[in-house]
């Protein structure tokens, strides 16, 4: 922990300021080292941004960002096994913890509000400060005795006060900070929730006035973005995104989202869709991020589904619209199918009359894999809904059929054939026919597991008369 912690929510030690000795300690090796390689060499180096903002509010830092005076290719020369690829100078160690290393510089014309057109190196550390996003994060240490983790802090642009009063503040003009890169928009919105700061007012107003360019941004770096804000179990996502709607963001960011406000809701609890959909993201864990997107998304088919008091067949209308939202933000194939299939089968019901077959015919629509997914959605569905734990449904009765029947064929990858033996024993010939007879198979396991025998298969498929 740093020497000086954060006191409760009061802001740093009053002390703390602009040219302020400060010890970190202790100062881990791999920075320590760092450090010292980059001054023994000659160049000015110190530690800089977000490390520092988190060592002097004694939450303690994990990361380690450097900045020298060194130009990269010099850097990277320092430091032979070392990753640098990129036009911004930032060069990073092998290990951990994470230790970046970016030479000062300088940046001008942003046409696409993200990249800046020219990257200078060769700048001062007050110019470098200068280009960053947020007061906060444009403190820097610069080392004295490395030994002993002293050194003096540099703060030209009044950080310190601004972690002291509990405040999100940018560096310079807002408007040209939000300008250069949209980003800052919603780096905005979570450091403020992240650490319960208010963002300044000169600096909210330009934030509302440049949500629009939100649109701008890839969907790669929002759907980073996104899940660093479910994902961070200090933030509420029922306080994060009713933000971003205040703000602007959420209309520009997640339009399918948006439209549930207004649409209402038979629920216990007050408000409408948008807002039970918040609540059941907030049930669920931090974790699991991907989770907490499937109660986000799991009644956006709520918008375009609502006559004469129901929602008929929204949770059908709801998963092709989340496929949609997570295809264009651009996640892996994995987690669209994962929050498709849950956002697909949230409305699933239960009747004690079900067969076994019925059991392992919803095993098999749902995935053994997404099984529990499931369960904990319905759980924060009904929770958000002011229902608390679902008792009616028999959910714990399910539970224990399902257990009974796992053991059973529930995917053509278990059958005893596959499709080579389709081709080999039959002589069919490869395409989509085959996996048409698979399917069929299964469906017969499905309804007699006992049926899964090599011959008992090929003499099944031998019988079909469209094969």
């Amino acid at each position: 922990m740093a020497q000086l912690p954060f006191p409760g929510r009061s802001g740093p030690d009053a002390g703390l300021r602009d040219g302020a000795s400060y010890t970190i300690d202790p100062l881990p090796e791999e920075p320590r080292a760092a450090l010292r390689t980059l001054i023994e060499a000659g160049h000015e180096a110190v530690l800089v941004g977000g490390c520092i903002r988190d060592e002097i509010t004694g939450r303690g830092a994990t990361d380690w960002d450097l900045a020298t005076a060194a130009p990269p290719e010099a850097v990277s020369e320092l430091f032979p096994r070392s990753h640098w690829e990129n036009r911004f100078g930032t060069v990073t160690l092998p290990g951990s913890p994470l230790v970046e290393i970016t030479s000062y510089r300088t940046e001008s014309g942003y046409r696409d509000r993200r990249r800046p057109d020219a990257v200078a190196f060769g700048a001062s550390l007050t110019g470098d400060l200068g280009r960053r996003d947020f007061t906060i994060n444009a403190v820097a240490w610069r080392p004295g005795d490395l030994a002993g983790g002293h050194g003096i802090l540099v703060d030209p642009h009044g950080g310190i006060e601004d972690l002291r009063s509990r405040v999100i503040r940018a560096v310079g003009d807002p408007d040209e900070r939000f300008g250069e890169d949209a980003l800052r928009l919603l780096r905005a919105v979570r450091f403020s929730l992240r650490f319960g700061f208010a963002i300044e007012p000169r600096t909210e107003a330009a934030l509302r006035r440049a949500a629009p360019s939100a649109a701008t941004l890839s969907a790669e770096r929002v759907r980073d973005e996104l899940l660093r804000l479910v994902g961070d179990a200090s933030i509420q996502p029922s306080v994060a995104f009713a933000r971003w709607e205040e703000l602007g963001l959420l209309s520009v960011l997640l339009p399918e989202l948006s439209a549930l406000r207004g649409v209402p809701q038979g629920k216990r609890l007050a408000g409408d869709a948008l807002d039970h959909s918040l609540r059941t993201a907030e049930a669920l864990p931090a974790t699991d991020p991907v989770l907490r997107l499937a109660g986000l998304l799991h009644d956006v088919g709520k918008a375009t589904t609502l006559a004469d008091g129901h929602f008929i067949g929204h949770e059908e209308v709801g998963a092709e619209v989340a496929e949609r939202v997570m295809r264009r933000l651009r996640f892996p194939e994995r987690d669209v199918e994962r929050v498709t299939t849950l956002v697909r089968g949230h409305m699933f019901g239960y009747r004690p009359s079900w067969t076994d077959a019925a059991v392992r015919r919803f095993i098999a629509r749902v995935g053994l894999d997404r099984l529990e997914d499931l369960f904990a959605l319905r759980e924060a569905d009904s929770a958000a809904s002011g229902a608390g734990k679902p008792t009616s449904g028999g959910m714990d009765e399910l539970r224990a059929r399902i257990a009974e029947q796992r053991r059973a064929p529930v995917e053509t990858r278990q059958l005893a054939i596959d499709g080579h033996d389709l081709q080999r024993v039959l002589g069919l010939a490869p395409g989509p026919g085959i996996g048409r007879i698979l399917a069929r198979l299964m469906e017969a396991v499905l309804d007699d597991p006992s049926r899964n025998e090599r011959d008992t298969l090929l003499d099944l498929a031998r019988e079909m008369p469209d094969r």
